[in-house]
C-alpha cells in the first residue's frame, strides 16, 4: 500500500524531506515522475500507458502536503518504516486503504523508481 496525508495536516513540511522517492509535494505544487528519481524521458507502466516524466503533473491537493502514490514505496528498501510517518508531528500521514501492494511490489517500483538492476 502507499501512505497518504489526511486533512488534518498541518502543512509543516516535515515529511517533504525525508522521503527518499521525492513522492511528498507541498500544496498546489506540480509534481514530475523525475523529481528525485532516475526517471526521464518516456516511461512505460508496462499497460500500455506511457507518459514523459519530466513533464509537470497537476497538483493532488491545494490545501494540503499530498504523497504520490506511484512514487511512494513506504520506504522499503531505505528504512524500516515510513519515514513521513516517524516524523509528522500529528500523525497524519497513514496507510492508504485503497492502495495495496506487496513487499514485492514496493521493492519492484523502487527498482523501477532509481534504475537499479
Amino acid at each position: 500500500m502507499a501512505i497518504k496525508i489526511t486533512d488534518e495536516c498541518i502543512n509543516c513540511g516535515a515529511c517533504e524531506p525525508e522521503c527518499p522517492n521525492n513522492a511528498i509535494y507541498d500544496a498546489g505544487m506540480a509534481w514530475r515522475f523525475s523529481d528525485g528519481t532516475e526517471l526521464h524521458g518516456v516511461i512505460d507502466f508496462g499497460d500500455g500507458t506511457t507518459l514523459n516524466a519530466d513533464e509537470a503533473q497537476e497538483a493532488l491537493s491545494d490545501e494540503i502536503y499530498y504523497i504520490v502514490s506511484d512514487k511512494c514505496t513506504e520506504c522499503v528498501g531505505f528504512h524500516d518504516e515510513p519515514q513521513c510517518a516517524a516524523v509528522c508531528p500529528v500523525d497524519c500521514c497513514v496507510d492508504d486503504e485503497d492502495i495495496r501492494e506487496t513487499e514485492e511490489e514496493l521493492l519492484a517500483k523502487k527498482a523501477w523508481l532509481h534504475a537499479e538492476g
